[in-house]
């Protein structure tokens, strides 16, 4: 679906889970929401529930109590406002650079889909209103610092809050930053004063961290397939074999994620002139085995994918939740509970974050092969048209490895770094907001190492064969050479090369190597 049909799309939030797609959808794309009737019912039963404690002599936590370690002091009836009223201010505390708009609106998605399920007690019109600045293109501004990933995202939820109320600062659907009391207006939107328990209904969940997941998951779909494109160009490429790939070699260790990246790069190889040569002809492979970068690339790969299948089991039992603190119950009670603790997601999340600082890795060795004349088999070193004159992709490398070296940095697991707050009253918090964040860099990074071995490898292969026009290459490594060559000129002299190696970027990160490998191979990837 493209960008212009994705937003047309309405996506109908309902007392039901989300799908991912949705969340991107919106998140991404900018798809607009709706609230079903039922949820609007199942709103306006449990907000009765609520209604019918604002007289109780009984503390209620979040309807007649502080919050936090202050939960002890009752509030009385007048000031109840003013209660919710001060909590977000205060809890509108973020710091730093200004957090992607598309996280923003996932988080306020997911906070939207939990209102909906009738289970935090807001009126319906506060989630209506919630959806209003969705749809208006209005996103909070929100700076990375502020959540320690339980009581949920509080600070970033906060700020969103705010601009409910038509407090704070926003960016509007242009992307300009005007005060959130002008936006609504000019959405035609009215600001609400927030009652009991709706306050903290808004800032309670594991919202934020969850987009996160999501859009990561998203991502690494579509990176997983460039890893086994980007591997599979390495190994004709390097002269390498694939008779590694054989199905029935896979087929004795039976893991799912391997064998789909095996089975893609036997897609990719179909048809190499370059792999038959090694085979029977001039480049015959005399090698008893390639190195490990080559040869194990599927079993990497598939490790990746086992934990995505993982994550994404996680994201899926979180898009079922109601996370709130106190919740209303299907039977009417108002409960205090734990579930808004972000541990499943911050685990998942730094999980994550692993298998992408390992997939960079090993595309890093690929292509540092490609530069070694005493490992490239007949290349020129570095990829130099005149070695000693020019350093060819030298330097490109160098980007690589400090990229990979950062990725390990970002693969030290946020959520072992528990910090107590509030007066010890939350005394273990997941730390999955951070967890996030540092994910999303980390996908940046794949991405470029990524692009840097597509941009390598296409190169060597150039040299190979005299380029794309007498290509030996496959079918499909044809197709991906010749789109590569349509931003980045073949080999030559050395160049600016930083501007070649964001072309190349921006093709992977658009999945328009993808799409061309597929379609020369006429059989989509997996």
């Amino acid at each position: 679906m493209s960008q212009s049909q994705l937003q047309t799309v309405s996506v109908s939030v309902s007392v039901g889970p989300l799908s991912p797609a949705d969340v991107v959808a919106v998140a991404r794309h900018g798809a607009t929401v709706e609230l079903s009737e039922e949820s609007l019912a199942a709103m306006a039963t449990s907000r009765k529930v609520i209604e019918a404690l604002v007289d109780d002599d009984v503390p209620h936590y979040g309807v007649s109590t502080g919050f936090g370690a202050l939960a002890t002091k009752q509030i009385p009836v007048d000031l109840r406002t003013q209660l919710q009223r001060s909590l977000i201010r205060s809890h509108a505390a973020s710091s730093g650079a200004e957090v992607d708009r598309e996280v923003i609106r996932g988080l306020m998605l997911n906070r939207l889909s939990t209102m909906a399920t009738g289970r935090t007690g807001v009126r319906p019109l506060v989630a209506q209103a919630y959806a209003g600045i969705l749809n208006a293109g209005i996103t909070p501004i929100v700076g990375e610092y502020g959540s320690l990933g339980c009581s949920g995202d509080l600070a970033p939820l906060a700020h969103c809050a705010l601009a409910l109320m038509g407090e704070g600062q926003v960016r509007d659907k242009h992307g300009e930053l005007v005060a959130a009391a002008d936006a609504l207006a000019a959405a035609g939107l009215e600001p609400v004063e927030l009652r009991e328990k709706e306050g903290l209904a808004l800032i309670n969940g594991t919202d934020g961290m969850l987009g996160m997941l999501i859009m990561a998951s998203a991502d690494l779909h579509r990176l997983l397939k460039t890893a086994d494109l980007a591997a599979a160009m390495s190994i004709e490429g390097l002269l390498g074999t694939d008779a590694v790939l054989a199905e029935d070699l896979h087929a004795l260790r039976p893991h799912p994620g391997q064998i789909a990246a095996a089975a893609n790069m036997r897609t990719i190889l179909a048809g190499s002139t370059l792999i038959e040569e090694q085979k029977h002809g001039q480049h015959r492979f005399t090698r008893v085995q390639d190195a490990y970068s080559l040869r194990c690339a599927p079993q990497v790969h598939g490790a990746a994918r086992a934990t995505l299948a993982h994550v994404e089991s996680v994201a899926g039992y979180e898009l079922s939740s109601a996370v709130d603190n106190p919740v209303v119950t299907v039977d009417g009670r108002v409960e205090s509970n734990g579930n808004f603790h972000g541990a499943p997601v911050g685990y998942a999340l730094d999980f994550l974050a692993i298998a992408v600082a390992d997939l960079a890795s090993m595309s890093e060795r690929r292509t540092d092969r490609f530069l070694d004349t005493a490992r490239s088999h007949g290349l020129n070193a570095f990829l130099a048209d005149d070695p000693g004159v020019d350093s060819g992709h030298m330097i490109a490398q160098y980007t690589q490895a400090g990229i990979v070296s950062e990725l390990k940095r970002l693969a030290n697991p946020a959520s072992v770094d528990s910090i107590p707050s509030s007066a010890m009253q939350e005394d273990h918090v997941s730390m999955g907001w951070s967890a996030g964040l540092k994910l999303r860099r980390a996908l940046d990074g794949l991405t470029r190492v990524l692009a840097v071995e597509l941009l390598t490898s296409a190169r060597a292969l150039d040299m190979r064969d005299g380029g794309v026009e007498s290509s030996k290459s496959a079918p499909a490594v044809t197709a991906v050479r010749r789109e590569i060559r349509t931003v980045v000129a073949g080999p030559g002299t050395d160049r600016y090369l930083s501007p070649e190696i964001e072309a190349v970027r921006m093709l992977v990160d658009s999945g328009v190597l993808l799409d061309a490998a597929e379609q020369a191979a006429g059989s989509a990837l997996i």
